[in-house]
C-alpha cells in the first residue's frame, strides 16, 4: 500500500507559479510512471503530465506546448513535482498525484490550485 501525500497548491495571480509535491508513503523507484492529474467540477480528470522510471515524460494535450510546466521526480525523497510558471486561469482544479506500479495504481487526495485573473 502506498500513499500519496500531495501539497503546494494554492491561490495565485495569473503569471505566478507553483511548484506542487507528490510525496509517497512508499518507494518510487519501482513505480511505472508517475504523474499528475487535474480537475475541475463537471468535467473529466485530464492528464497534465507523466514521467517514467527511465525519466521519460508525457505530457496532456492541455498543456502540451507551454515550456512553462515541468514534471520531475526523486527517487531518493519518493517525491514526484510539477513545477508550474505563467499559470493561466484556466488552469484552476484539483491535482491529483497518480502513481502506477506493475499491479496497482494509486492517487492521492488531490490539492487546489486556483489562479485569479
Amino acid at each position: 500500500q502506498v500513499q500519496l501525500v500531495e501539497s503546494g497548491g494554492g491561490l495565485v495571480q495569473a503569471g505566478g507559479s507553483l511548484r506542487l509535491s507528490c510525496a509517497a508513503s512508499g518507494s518510487i523507484f519501482s513505480a511505472i510512471s508517475m504523474g499528475w492529474y487535474r480537475q475541475t467540477p463537471g468535467k473529466q480528470r485530464e492528464l497534465v503530465a507523466t514521467i517514467t522510471t527511465t525519466i521519460r515524460s508525457n505530457y496532456g494535450d492541455s498543456v502540451k506546448g507551454r515550456f512553462t510546466i515541468t514534471i520531475s521526480r526523486d527517487n531518493a525523497k519518493n517525491t514526484v513535482y510539477l513545477q508550474m510558471n505563467s499559470l493561466q486561469p484556466e488552469d484552476t482544479a484539483v491535482y491529483y498525484c497518480n502513481a502506477v506500479y506493475s499491479n496497482r495504481e494509486y492517487w492521492g487526495q488531490g490539492t487546489q490550485v486556483t489562479v485569479s485573473s
